[in-house]
């Protein structure tokens, strides 16, 4: 069996090679075209214009779907494992669920309405993305605290922790730095400015600003990559429970007929 058919962690390993695919494929694609400059541009930057932004918004539309499927599986693994033990470790892992499934929202909000187009909804998602996202991540990481040593060790702990200070460090960062570039360049139209010159008012800020966001990004990404091992050691499975021997809306089959009341299959599994 190879190491990605263990349990489901093929779920994590999706999410995260699907989602630095979507931003390698349609940074790549921008530059290509012309549309960007070769470094540093916004990610939205490079969701701005056709074919990228076609690309970009498939792509990341799948990648909040496998998001939220991760988050809640992430969520039902703590719930199953500290199943009857203590209430604030229970709230942590509920408040973790609900955040996670918001920034993947936002991540969806990202992807439909580009930067150009309707800026106030495009960053109302990536507050949703990013902020939501981040803290996600370090109420996670106080999970992860709760549940060591008894189901595993602090190097799962450390790891945590330090992508939750990048992840922190890297949203200060953006923030600050776009509020400079914003008080450099007063009457400037920045959203719809997809290319720099060095030496040029705000380039620097802009630099900083498009670094942070980057790095917040991949630090979401090698986060989800610390659920690999966790989830290997996790089945899923559906329950497909019949409430009848057939499906009209009236008696059709002979009440004796057996019924199967209930079918067991595993939703992600090792035997795929």
């Amino acid at each position: 069996m190879w190491w990605f058919q263990r349990g489901v962690c093929a779920l994590p390993t999706t999410l995260v090679v699907w989602s630095s695919a979507t931003f390698i494929v349609s940074y790549v694609t921008a530059v290509l075209q012309g549309h960007v400059d070769l470094l540093m541009p916004y990610i939205s930057d490079t969701s701005t214009d056709v074919p990228e932004r076609c690309v970009f918004g498939f792509m990341l539309s799948i990648a909040s779907f496998l998001g939220v499927a991760t988050i809640y599986v992430r969520y039902k693994q703590v719930q199953a494992l500290t199943l009857g033990g203590e209430h604030k470790l229970h709230r942590l892992n509920f408040i973790g669920l609900v955040l996670g499934v918001l920034s993947s929202l936002g991540m969806c909000v990202i992807a439909n309405f580009q930067k150009t187009a309707i800026i106030t909804v495009h960053l109302f998602g990536a507050a949703l993305t990013f902020g939501m996202g981040a803290l996600y991540i370090l109420v996670q990481t106080g999970v992860s605290y709760h549940m060591q040593p008894r189901f595993h060790g602090r190097d799962i702990l450390w790891a945590r922790t330090a992508i939750g200070l990048w992840s922190l460090a890297s949203v200060i960062t953006a923030f600050v730095s776009s509020v400079v570039l914003y008080d450099d360049l007063p009457g400037v139209d920045i959203v719809n400015k997809l290319h720099w010159t060095p030496g040029e008012a705000g380039y620097v800020s802009h630099l900083v600003s498009a670094l942070a966001e980057w790095s917040l990004a991949f630090s979401f990404i090698c986060f989800f990559l610390t659920y690999i091992r966790d989830f290997q050691k996790l089945n899923v499975e559906v329950q497909a429970v019949l409430q009848s021997s057939h499906l009209y809306d009236y008696s059709h089959y002979d009440v004796r007929v057996h019924v199967h009341h209930g079918e067991h299959s595993p939703l992600l599994a090792g035997g795929i």
